[in-house]
C-alpha cells in the first residue's frame, strides 16, 4: 500500500514536471533581445532543464515496458538534446549578453572550434526536436496517448526549429504553444489520473522479455 502510494505521488510529480518544463521554456520567448535569449531568458531556459529531464523521463516512461531499448537510447538522446543543446543555447545567451558579445563575434569564434561547438550546440541543438518528433510517431503506434496528442507533439516538434533559425518572436510564440499544449495535457492527466498512467507504464513480464529477445 506505501509502495503503491509513494508511485502515484511520484506519477504527480513527474506530472508536475510535464507542466513546468515547456512553461518555463515557453515564457523565456517573451524575454528575447533583439533575436537573442539575453539574460532572463537565457536564465528561464538553463532552469527549465532541472524539470525537463524527469518530464522526459515521464514520457518515455509511457513506452518502457513495451519498446525498452527506444525507451534506454531516446530519453538519453533526448536528455542530451534538451540539456546540453539547449543548456549551451541558454548559456550562451546569457553570458554574451553579460560581457557585451555580439551575435557575429561569438559566432566567429565558435566556428573556430568547430567540434567542440557542434557536439556542444550546433549538432546538439536540433537532437531535441528530432527526439520529440520520433516519440510523438511511437506514442502514436503503441497508442500510449490520444492520437491527436502524439500529432500535435509531432507538429510542434517539426516547427519548433523554425522559431529558433528565424528568431522571429511570433514565429517561436506559435511554435511554442504546439510544443507546449501536449506537455502539459499529459502532465495533468498524470496529476489528475494517476492509476491509469500507472496501468501504460507497468512492465508486462512477457511482453518485456519477447521486446528483448
Amino acid at each position: 500500500m506505501m509502495q503503491t502510494t509513494t508511485t502515484i505521488l511520484h506519477l504527480k510529480l513527474l506530472g508536475v514536471t510535464l507542466i513546468i518544463a515547456p512553461l518555463m521554456f515557453s515564457v523565456s520567448t517573451f524575454f528575447w533581445e533583439n533575436g537573442e535569449y539575453g539574460i532572463t531568458a537565457g536564465t528561464l531556459m538553463a532552469l527549465s532543464n532541472v524539470f525537463w529531464i524527469p518530464a522526459l523521463i515521464a514520457l518515455f516512461g509511457l513506452l518502457k515496458s513495451r519498446m525498452p531499448y527506444y525507451y534506454a537510447w531516446g530519453l538519453l538522446l533526448a536528455i542530451y538534446g534538451s540539456c546540453v543543446g539547449g543548456g549551451s543555447f541558454s548559456y550562451l545567451g546569457y553570458f554574451a549578453t553579460v560581457f557585451h558579445i555580439s551575435h557575429q563575434s561569438y559566432l566567429t569564434t565558435l566556428m573556430q572550434h568547430p567540434f567542440s561547438s557542434g557536439i556542444l550546440i550546433f549538432w546538439a541543438g536540433p537532437v531535441f526536436p528530432l527526439s520529440l518528433l520520433v516519440l510523438g510517431i511511437n506514442l502514436i503506434r503503441k497508442k500510449a496517448v490520444t492520437p491527436w496528442l502524439g500529432m500535435m507533439l509531432c507538429l510542434g516538434a517539426v516547427a519548433f526549429p523554425l522559431g529558433r533559425i528565424f528568431r522571429i518572436e511570433m514565429i517561436a510564440h506559435v511554435t511554442d504553444l504546439l510544443f507546449t499544449i501536449p506537455f502539459v495535457i499529459t502532465g495533468l492527466q498524470f496529476i489528475n489520473r494517476p492509476d491509469q498512467i500507472l496501468k501504460k507504464m507497468e512492465i508486462d513480464a512477457p511482453v518485456a522479455a519477447a521486446n528483448l529477445s
